[in-house]
């Protein structure tokens, strides 16, 4: 078949006749940053992104005719072989191998909302990570709950699970290992430790909050890679972590191959090599182990882990798998990673840039995650232009790329959680998406939040070398974590039982949000008033304070304040108004 329109990039560019055609049309494919994002596509998305030549169909004619005059004979598009699933058999050992002989190595007690593992020495000839289907039923009282096992190598098989209540737990294995069926036991949960509050969950549609009741206010930030950079640079992030103010990491499982992003990583996550291919039905236990390690020292540091499943930027094959792989790949790091307490499944950062997926796949991939994850984690998927149907029903809250005068809309639109996780980064690289002004990141920062929303940082500082926070992690170098710290504080100072913040009616010209009759807070962006009015709900009396969400000062005004009022303002810019009702 010739090339045309619906040709994927990538296969025309393994063609060097069909190559040079299209770089004649489409000059800026020499700029890897459009290259990487474009090669899952096909030539007519391609086009769609080219200035000049989308609205020019004459040179699009030109384009598709020259094209097609690529002999057949020239080395053509290569077919994509989807390897089928594979199915573990009931006969992996032979009969005469004792039913639950394995050796079971577990704790005689857990705590509440800890990880509890049962770790299970068995077999290891075959393929383990596929040959093997090991499972196990989890009792307490009328309670039941299944956990999923996976292979860690060496013929050792884990099941991990997380109880949520005290008591007495018992356990019995289900596998078509014989020396792995059956197996049973039980074991003690204690309460909770001071510090462990339970994995987070949605809390009165819009906001969130721990299983023990504890009020969570997401304030993340953005490091994709940091995972794969090493040991020394990946201790300098968690230090760096450590005395933020973010609570929440965005952060991929696979690595990433992108502008300031070229290196190879330490290790990957499936047998093979760049350069011999890889068997994506054997993960590389060492990689999910380490990646697993990170997990459990972000939530050391009371850090969720927002955990990216699939992404687009990729050179070494990760991103298409194929549906069968794909799916082995979701049960083997949602079995693996489902009892750790902090974790959130984000399915993708940018998921309409992963061409080589449809619809069904990501609603495929979510029943995979839920059928795997006993704990029922928070789950959500990013976009680069095109919004996710956050309608579906697996969908917890939305996780969206855009900058945030629209919370309050997206908020309404879908009746969840809005949590606007890419909004622009703090930087001064060449590409605008990270070059923002410090001033301008916070500015959106604090639209998200007063419109109802939370916000993620992100931060794309050079400062005398190319280790970039966004995606390396390291050192942050800009300003505007510590004015998110300020944020911070200011949003933990709501009233103690308000879930969060929600947007309220306002016939002015900036948002106002906070609890109704309680609460407000309203604020004036990049505009710099020297006075406001306000009209309240007549019969509470407020005290005023002026916020410089900049400069990080509180001003309380002086007296009290009811019904229709203006207040002094600075006449400055990035000023917020806090109202909160007097106590009598």
């Amino acid at each position: 078949m010739p090339y045309g329109p619906g040709t994927v990039l990538g296969e025309i560019l393994r063609d060097e006749a069909a190559e040079a055609v299209v770089r004649k049309y489409l000059p800026r494919l020499d700029d890897e940053l459009m290259l990487v994002q474009l090669k899952h596509g096909r030539l007519e998305q391609a086009i769609g992104f080219m200035e000049g030549l989308r609205t020019d169909p004459e040179a699009q004619a030109a384009l598709y005719a020259e094209l097609a005059t690529v002999p057949e004979t020239a080395s053509g598009p290569v077919p994509q072989v989807r390897a089928a699933d594979i199915v573990p058999a009931p006969d992996y050992e032979p009969a005469d191998v004792p039913i639950g002989s394995a050796r079971c190595v577990q704790d005689e007690s857990a705590t509440r909302w800890r990880t509890f593992e049962l770790e299970l020495h068995g077999p290891e000839h075959g393929n383990p990570f596929t040959d093997v289907m090991l499972r196990a039923e989890f009792r307490c009282g009328d309670r039941a709950l299944t956990a999923h096992g996976f292979y860690d190598g060496g013929g050792i098989h884990r099941i991990r699970f997380m109880p949520d209540e005290e008591g007495t737990w018992t356990f019995r294995t289900t596998s078509n290992a014989r020396s792995l069926d059956a197996l049973t036991g039980t074991f003690q949960c204690g309460p909770a430790g001071s510090h462990d509050h339970g994995p987070v969950r949605v809390h009165a549609q819009f906001h969130f909050r721990h299983a023990d009741g504890t009020r969570h206010l997401p304030v993340g930030t953005t490091a994709y890679a940091w995972t794969h950079q090493g040991d020394e640079r990946e201790e300098q992030t968690l230090r760096s972590l450590e005395r933020s103010p973010f609570n929440k990491v965005r952060m991929c499982v696979f690595p990433k191959s992108f502008v300031y992003n070229t290196d190879e990583p330490p290790r990957y996550p499936f047998e093979g090599s760049p350069e011999s291919g890889w068997d994506f039905s054997r993960p590389d236990p060492a990689y999910f182990r380490h990646f697993e390690e990170r997990i459990v020292q972000l939530g050391e540091l009371g850090i969720e882990a927002d955990v990216i499943l699939f992404h687009p930027y990729d050179r070494w094959g990760f991103s298409d798998m194929g549906p069968a792989a794909d799916d082995r790949y979701l049960r083997y790091v949602v079995s693996r990673f489902a009892a750790l307490p902090n974790v959130w499944w984000s399915l993708a950062n940018e998921y309409d840039l992963l061409w080589a997926k449809d619809t069904e796949h990501w609603h495929r991939s979510a029943a995979v995650i839920r059928a795997h994850d006993p704990h029922d984690h928070l789950i959500s998927v990013h976009n680069w232009v095109e919004l996710w149907d956050n309608d579906a029903d697996w969908v917890t809250h939305c996780s969206i790329q855009q900058t945030t005068e629209a919370t309050a809309t997206w908020r309404s639109r879908w009746g969840k959680p809005v949590v606007v996780d890419e909004l622009g980064y703090e930087g001064d690289i060449e590409w605008a998406w990270g070059n923002l002004a410090p001033q301008e990141m916070i500015r959106r920062c604090w639209e998200g939040v007063v419109r109802g929303g939370y916000v993620t940082h992100g931060e794309c500082r050079l400062s005398g070398d190319d280790v970039l926070w966004w995606s390396h992690g390291g050192v942050l170098k800009g300003e505007s974590s510590a004015r998110m710290e300020f944020m911070r504080r200011i949003l933990e100072e709501l009233p103690g039982d308000a879930p969060g913040i929600a947007p309220l009616s306002s016939s002015s010209d900036f948002p106002v949000g906070g609890v109704e009759g309680r609460y407000a807070l309203a604020y004036f962006g990049s505009n710099q008033p020297r006075r406001r009015p306000f009209s309240l709900r007549p019969g509470v009396r407020y005290r005023a304070d002026v916020i410089d969400t900049w400069n990080m000062t509180v001003t309380e005004l002086p007296g009290t304040y009811e019904g229709d009022f203006t207040l002094p303002l600075p006449g400055s810019s990035y000023i917020a108004v806090r109202l909160r009702a007097c106590e009598d």
